[in-house]
């Protein structure tokens, strides 16, 4: 993944344990494209060294007001000018109540002040630290100020005890710096999506499911997020991640999907119908395993709700966007599908083109006609179908 390609990101490290998670958010920062100049505390240098930092970003560090490097010596002024974001991390409850007071008395707090990118501080410290009521007098403050404050987390700490104040873990701070850089074209909408396979009980230990994934679910929630929305994911039985962002309901059964999106559908601006549900489910589920007996048994099927079509049909119903996987006549198939449910919008695929796998081939129908999105990564793919769902949206 490439998603920080051509960003500049200025990552301060202070004096927390937790400094230790830097450096494998420097790694995964340079791993997604960006280029990573890390600025080192003295404070953090005691738990990590510049040689760590240097190795991992393929930059210089950073450590001194007045690093004659900096041709003019204005590294606290020059470092940031076209940088896309400084991120502290860890942001230790010190250097929170320096950047509340505005004070510049290293090079990181000069760099903070001196800026006209955006600041993102990820908050480490002692469960008792986090919850004096000094440090959140200054996360309120540096929220006011447009801050953006990612975390803390609850779990054990380096002291041994257990509470909030845990650095999110470098994987989910590198999320939330994509997101944070991602175009919001979707700020202030909300999502309802379905994604994943459904699972239809023929007795407690069988049943009757469609072949699903949920990658690209999974994918196109992620990226409405990024875009700015609120996303709620219902989604079927799947072995994925919560994306970054995203609110996920869990469930197993066509019925209860569709209860889950009946819920939660009402103040939506867009759903999304990508889930595999399953046409059938049995007329009815045995209470216990059926046994193996030799006999030929019959399973009386009964037609599962068409959530996607129960949406649409509402009186003022969201932005609706269908999915459709195929096995041939994709044209015709997917076409027919946005016709007869009338929808703004199918996502049409082959299913032998990339179920399951991690990148895919689609074409995008509306009324004026068939788009075809060249094969790639499905977290690709799922920026296309949102920019071309969001043009459709504005438009509206």
């Amino acid at each position: 993944m490439i998603e920080l390609k051509g960003r500049k990101i200025i990552l301060g490290v202070t004096g927390g344990v937790a400094a230790y998670k830097a450096a494998e958010l420097t790694r995964q920062m340079v791993k997604a494209g960006a280029s990573v100049h890390v600025v080192l505390t003295e404070g953090g240098a005691h738990f990590v060294t510049p040689v760590t930092f240097q190795a991992l970003s393929g930059h210089p560090v950073w450590t001194d007001l007045w690093d004659p490097r900096m041709g003019n010596n204005m590294a606290h002024i020059d470092l940031t000018r076209d940088a896309d974001c400084i991120i502290v991390a860890p942001a230790t409850a010190d250097v929170m109540a320096r950047l509340v007071q505005g004070r510049c008395d290293d090079l990181l707090t000069t760099l903070c002040l001196a800026r006209d990118c955006s600041l993102l501080v990820a908050p480490a410290m002692n469960r008792q630290m986090w919850q004096h009521p000094a440090t959140q007098r200054n996360v309120a403050q540096l929220v006011a100020d447009g801050v953006t404050v990612l975390g803390p987390d609850a779990g054990e700490q380096a002291c041994g005890e257990v509470g909030m104040g845990r650095m999110l873990e470098p994987e989910v701070l590198c999320e939330a710096v994509i997101s944070h850089l991602e175009n919001k074209r979707l700020a202030g909408r909300k999502v309802v999506l379905t994604a994943g396979p459904t699972f239809e009980a023929i007795d407690p230990v069988r049943g009757i499911t469609n072949s699903s994934s949920g990658k690209m679910g999974y994918a196109l929630a992620r990226a409405c997020a990024q875009a700015g929305a609120e996303v709620v994911l219902v989604s079927g039985p799947v072995a994925m991640p919560v994306p970054y962002g995203v609110e996920r309901i869990s469930v197993h059964s066509a019925l209860a999907m569709r209860d889950a999106v009946m819920s939660v559908v009402d103040d939506a601006d867009v759903f999304i119908g990508v889930a595999a549900v399953a046409d059938y489910r049995p007329a009815e589920a045995a209470e216990h395993k059926i046994k193996k007996s030799g006999e030929v048994m019959q399973i009386t099927l009964t037609p599962n709700p068409d959530i996607l079509a129960e949406v649409a049909a509402r009186p003022n119903p969201p932005f609706c966007v269908g999915f459709a996987a195929e096995s041939r006549d994709l044209d015709t198939y997917a076409e027919g599908k946005r016709k007869n449910k009338r929808l703004p919008m199918v996502v049409g695929n082959l299913v032998q083109d990339g179920l399951g796998q991690d990148d895919n081939e689609v074409v995008i129908y509306d009324a004026a006609g068939r788009h075809p999105v060249p094969r790639a990564a499905k977290h690709n793919l799922a920026r296309s179908i949102v920019k071309h769902l969001a043009e459709l949206l504005a438009a509206r």
